[in-house]
C-alpha cells in the first residue's frame, strides 16, 4: 500500500490516529498517576525510604511516566480536535513529551546500574551512590535537555521566518528529521546496552554466589520480567522510528498496534518496578488499612 495507489490524504489518517492515541493516553495517564501518587506518598512519608537511591529513582521514573502520558493527552488532543495551535506551541509540547520519554528510559538505566552496584558491590557502593545520586539525576536531565534543544534549534531554523508562529490545524511534530532519528537511535541503543549489561552482570553474580536457587527464585523471575518489560518498551519504538509516517490502512493498524503495546508497557511499569517490591507491598497494605480505618472513623463521627 502506498500513497499513489490509494490516493489517500495522510492528514485524515493522522487525525484518526491522534483520536485513538489521545483516548489511550487518557486511560494510561489516570492509571499511572493513581499508582504513582500512592507509591510517592508511601515513600515520602517514610524517612528511611525517601533517602534510598532506588526509591528516589523509582519515584522519579513513575513521575516521568505520568508526565509523559499527560503530555501525550495534550498533544494528541490538539491534533485530534484540530485546535489550530501555533506551530511553536506544538513543537514545545511534543519536544517536552519526547524529553520526558527519554527520562523514562534514562531512569530505567540508572535503576539497573544501581541494582547491579547494590548486589555486586554492596559495601563500597552505598556511600558512593548516596553522595552522587542527585548529581547523576541532574546530569542526566542536562544531557537530555541539551541534546533536544540543539536538535530543536537545528530543525526549527529550517522553516521560513515567521512560519513557526503560524497556526496549523493538525499539530506538526519536531525532532523528526534524519539527524534527530539517528541520534535518537544511538541514544536508545546506548541506554539499552547499559541496562542489558547491568542485568547480565547481576545474573552472573547470582549464579556465581549461588543466590539463584529454590529459596530465591523470585530474583531470577524479576530479571526476566524486567527484560520482557524492556522489550515491550524498545521494540515498538525501534519499529516506529524505522517506519516513520506512512499512509494506508495497513500502516495505520500497525502503528496503533505498536502504540498499544508501548502504552501497555507504560501502564505495567508502576506495577512491575513499584508494587513488585516486597517492602512497598507491605507498606502499601499498612497504608491502605490506615486509610480504611481513618475513613471508618470519620464515617462514625458523622453518624454520631
Amino acid at each position: 500500500m502506498n500513497l499513489s495507489s490509494e490516493h489517500c490524504n495522510i492528514s485524515d489518517w493522522l487525525r484518526l490516529e491522534a483520536t485513538v492515541k489521545a483516548s489511550v493516553y487518557t486511560v494510561a495517564f489516570f492509571f499511572a498517576t493513581s499508582v504513582t501518587v500512592i507509591i510517592v506518598t508511601i515513600v515520602s512519608q517514610n524517612s528511611k525510604l525517601k533517602k534510598e537511591a532506588r526509591y528516589i529513582l523509582l519515584c522519579h521514573h513513575l513521575l516521568c511516566i505520568s508526565s509523559y502520558c499527560g503530555l501525550g493527552v495534550v498533544f494528541q488532543g490538539m491534533r485530534a480536535l484540530l485546535a489550530n495551535s501555533p506551530v511553536l506551541m506544538c513543537w514545545v509540547v511534543f519536544g517536552v513529551q519526547l524529553s520526558v520519554g527519554e527520562g523514562i528510559l534514562f531512569t530505567l538505566a540508572l535503576m539497573a546500574v544501581n541494582t547491579y552496584l547494590a548486589i555486586c558491590w554492596p559495601l563500597k557502593s552505598l556511600a558512593f551512590v548516596d553522595s552522587v545520586k542527585y548529581r547523576i539525576l541532574t546530569g542526566s536531565w542536562i544531557i537530555i535537555i541539551f541534546k533536544n534543544v540543539c536538535l530543536f534549534l537545528i530543525e526549527g531554523t529550517s522553516p521560513p521566518q515567521g512560519a513557526v508562529l503560524k497556526s496549523e490545524p493538525l499539530c506538526p511534530v519536531i525532532l523528526n528529521g534524519s539527524a534527530a532519528r539517528a541520534i535518537g537511535m544511538v541514544f536508545l541503543f546506548l541506554l539499552l546496552s547499559i541496562i542489558l549489561v547491568s542485568y547480565s552482570l547481576i545474573y552472573q553474580e547470582g549464579k556465581r554466589a549461588g543466590h539463584f536457587n529454590r529459596s530465591n527464585i523470585k530474583a531470577r523471575k524479576t530479571v526476566l520480567i524486567h527484560l520482557v518489560q524492556m522489550g515491550l518498551h524498545v521494540i515498538p519504538t525501534l519499529i516506529f522510528i524505522g517506519l516513520g509516517k506512512m499512509c494506508g490502512l495497513f500502516f495505520f493498524v500497525l502503528n496503533l498496534v505498536l502504540f498499544g503495546v508501548f502504552a501497555f508497557a507504560q501502564c505495567l511499569n508502576p506495577l512491575i518496578y513499584g508494587l513488585w517490591n516486597k517492602e512497598l507491598q507491605s507498606r502499601l497494605y499498612r497504608w491502605m488499612c490506615c486509610q480504611l480505618w481513618c475513613g471508618h472513623m470519620m464515617t462514625n463521627r458523622e453518624t454520631v
